[in-house]
C-alpha cells in the first residue's frame, strides 16, 4: 500500500503565529516505518518528496503517486535511498542492489519501477533536470567531516553520500551524522540556506528519549520535541538545529539551487533569540 500527504509551504509571518500542533502539522513528520507500507510526504518547500517503504510480507513496488502528476515516480525525479536495516533490496531498471545498513542507493531520473524487497528504508526525492548514473554508495565511499568538540557537546562525524565529491547528483544532498559519545548538539551554531530547503530523520533515538528541534526565523526561533524515527521539514528561511537528551544519529538532505555543501550563512551566537 502506498499512501502520500502534501505539506503546503508557508512563509516566516504565518509560522510565527502557529501554535506548537500548528507547526507539527506543517512541519513535523510521524507515523512513518509502518511494515507493509510506503508512506511519503510531499512538501512544497523544493518539491522534496520524503518517505519511508517497510517490505514485511512481501515485495513492495513504487511506481505511480498522483502527486508527482507523472505516469511513474521517476519520470522526472531522482532519488536517494538510505538503509535502516541491515539487509534488503532494492531493483530498479532489471538491477537489484543490497545496500547494507547506513548505506545508500542513488537513483537517476526515468529510471522506472522501484522494488523493495526486506530492509527498511527511508527515502527521498527531488525533481530532475537531467540524468545521473544510479550507483550504491558504500559507507566506504563517503566524505566524513569531523566537526564540534566535548567541550560544547557536539563532537560529531557527518557522513557524505550524495554529495558532488562521491555521487553524482541533479541537485539532491543527502547525508548523515553520527555524534561522539556525551555529545547530543547537531548543526550547532545555526545557519540558513535560503537556496535550499532541508528535511531531518532523527533515528538511533531510545524509546524514552527525545530531540528538541529548533527551527524558525533566527530571532523569532521555535522548537518541535521530535522522537526516534520522526522526521521535520525545514523552510529555506528557517535554523534546523536540535539537541537530544539521550544519543541519536540523523539524515539530512536538501534540495533547492545548487549542491554547494558549504553554501549557508551562519547565525552569530548574539543573534539568537
Amino acid at each position: 500500500m502506498t499512501t502520500a500527504q502534501t505539506r503546503y509551504a508557508i512563509d516566516p509571518a504565518t509560522a510565527k503565529t502557529l501554535d506548537t500542533q500548528g507547526l507539527r502539522d506543517h512541519f513535523h513528520v510521524d507515523g512513518l516505518f509502518q511494515p507493509g507500507e510506503i508512506k511519503l510526504v510531499y512538501s512544497h518547500y523544493d518539491r522534496l518528496i520524503l518517505g519511508s517503504v517497510v517490505p514485511s510480507d512481501g515485495p513492495l513496488t513504487l511506481d505511480n503517486v498522483p502527486e508527482t502528476g507523472t505516469p511513474s515516480f521517476l519520470d522526472r525525479r531522482e532519488m536517494g535511498i538510505l538503509n535502516l536495516a541491515d539487509d534488503g533490496e532494492i531493483t530498479v531498471a532489471g538491477e537489484t542492489f543490497a545496500p547494507g545498513q547506513g548505506e545508500v542507493l542513488y537513483i537517476g531520473k526515468g529510471a522506472g519501477p522501484i522494488t523493495f524487497t526486506g530492509g527498511r528504508f527511508y527515502v527521498l526525492s527531488a525533481p530532475a533536470h537531467r540524468t545521473c548514473p544510479t550507483k550504491l554508495i558504500r559507507i566506504a565511499d563517503a566524505k566524513r567531516v569531523e566537526l564540534g568538540s566535548p567541550e560544547t557537546a557536539n563532537e560529531r562525524v557527518i557522513i557524505q553520500l550524495l554529495h558532488p565529491d562521491v555521487c553524482d547528483s541533479c541537485q539532491l544532498l543527502m547525508g548523515y551524522t553520527q555524534f561522539a559519545k556525551g555529545s547530543v548538539w547537531n548543526t550547532m551554531p545555526a545557519h540558513t540556506h535560503d537556496r535550499r530547503m532541508e528535511a531531518y530523520l532523527y533515528f538511533d533515538l531510545s524509546e524514552d528519549q527525545r530531540v528538541f528541534h529548533f527551527m524558525g526565523k533566527p530571532d523569532e526561533t521555535r522548537h518541535i520535541v521530535m522522537a526516534n524515527e520522526e522526521a521535520v521539514i525545514s523552510p529555506p528561511w528557517s535554523i534546523h538545529s536540535g539537541a537530544g537528551t539521550g544519543s541519536y544519529s540523523f539524515c539530512w538532505a536538501m534540495a533547492g539551487d545548487n549542491v554547494d555543501f558549504t553554501d549557508m550563512d551562519m547565525i552569530p551566537m548574539g543573534d539568537l533569540r
